[in-house]
């Protein structure tokens, strides 16, 4: 693999953009910037453990929330459900209560 102009130029380039980034950094400025840029990064940092501290809670509100609006809105759902896990599950009881054979005699 040969170095080209492109590559050298590249490299150029890239080392030039670091020494400029380091130098605004060292400024007033820049050290004003890089205390803001911790500062929203502890708040982004402290705001994702409290979701992550509320996730529990918030997913059982949701589960019995839904579980309590597909209940009043749908309320043969529960059964329908069930049976239809019956039948895909090959085993368990039919809406009449008669055992189901999942390989019935032909």
């Amino acid at each position: 693999m040969s170095i080209n102009a492109k590559h050298l130029a590249t490299f150029i380039l890239g080392a030039a953009a670091g020494v400029a980034a380091h130098k605004y950094l060292q400024s007033e400025e820049g050290e004003k910037l890089l205390e803001d840029l911790k500062t929203k990064a502890s708040d982004l940092k402290a705001e994702a453990e409290n979701a992550v501290d509320k996730a529990p809670e918030y997913f059982e509100e949701l589960k019995t929330k839904g579980a309590e609006t597909l209940k009043s809105n749908f309320p043969d759902a529960e059964q329908f459900f069930k049976e239809l896990f019956e039948k895909f599950s090959g085993k368990g009881t039919t809406a009449t209560g008669t055992d189901i054979d999942p390989n019935p005699a032909t």
